[in-house]
C-alpha cells in the first residue's frame, strides 16, 4: 500500500475534506497544487483498498 496504517475511511474522510478546501477556492495556487497532489497520493490508497477487498472476494467466489 502507498500508504501505511492509514485506513480507507480515513483517506476517503481526508480525501473529502481537501475536495472541499479545493472547491471554496480560498486557497492559494501554490496551496491548491499541495492539495491536489496529497488528494492523488489519497485516491491512490482508496483505489488499492477498494481493489483489494475485490480481489478478495473475487477469490472467495471463486472458491464456492
Amino acid at each position: 500500500m502507498t500508504e501505511k496504517k492509514i485506513s480507507y475511511e480515513a483517506a476517503r474522510d481526508e480525501l473529502a475534506a481537501l475536495v472541499s478546501q479545493l472547491e471554496s477556492g480560498q486557497a492559494s495556487l501554490e496551496d491548491s497544487l499541495a492539495l491536489w497532489e496529497r488528494g492523488e497520493v489519497l485516491a491512490k490508497i482508496c483505489q488499492e483498498w477498494l481493489d483489494g477487498a475485490k480481489a478478495k472476494l473475487d477469490a472467495v467466489k471463486n472458491d464456492a
